[in-house]
């Protein structure tokens, strides 16, 4: 008989540590990742500090570091602006809600104004019979 009782809950002081050893390492390559993304999708002129190429080097040789100081100087948020591809999708059935200045069609029956005027209407010239 070992003295933790039941062999499944006999963990060893060292398999404890190299299973959190392992789920710290791949939540760094998790994070080196998204940051060298973010880096690689982030438009030239948005790096601030250093160039584009500069900061990608800097991401791959440096790996943790690299990743944080990327995070620490990366571009703040932008407001959104209207592009082109916004119009595009703008006068695409599926994006029309998304016009500036545009009002939104009714989804339903319910968001309607006419048709709920012409309901009612329709109810007081014949109401119901209970």
């Amino acid at each position: 008989m070992s003295h933790c009782g039941t062999p499944r809950h006999c963990y060893s002081y060292a398999s404890v540590m190299v299973l959190s050893g392992a789920l710290l390492a791949l939540f760094m390559t998790g994070f080196w990742l998204y940051c060298l993304t973010d880096v690689i999708l982030t438009p030239a002129p948005e790096c601030r500090g250093l160039s584009k190429q500069a900061w990608v080097a800097v991401v791959v040789v440096t790996f943790i570091g690299g990743a944080f100081a990327w995070l620490i100087v990366r571009r703040p948020v932008r407001d959104p602006v209207w592009t082109d591809a916004d119009d595009a999708a703008a006068r695409h059935p599926a994006g029309r809600g998304k016009a500036p200045g545009r009002q939104a069609a009714p989804k339903g029956p319910d968001d309607d104004p006419e048709f709920l005027s012409a309901l009612s209407q329709a109810i007081r010239r014949d109401p119901p019979v209970s």
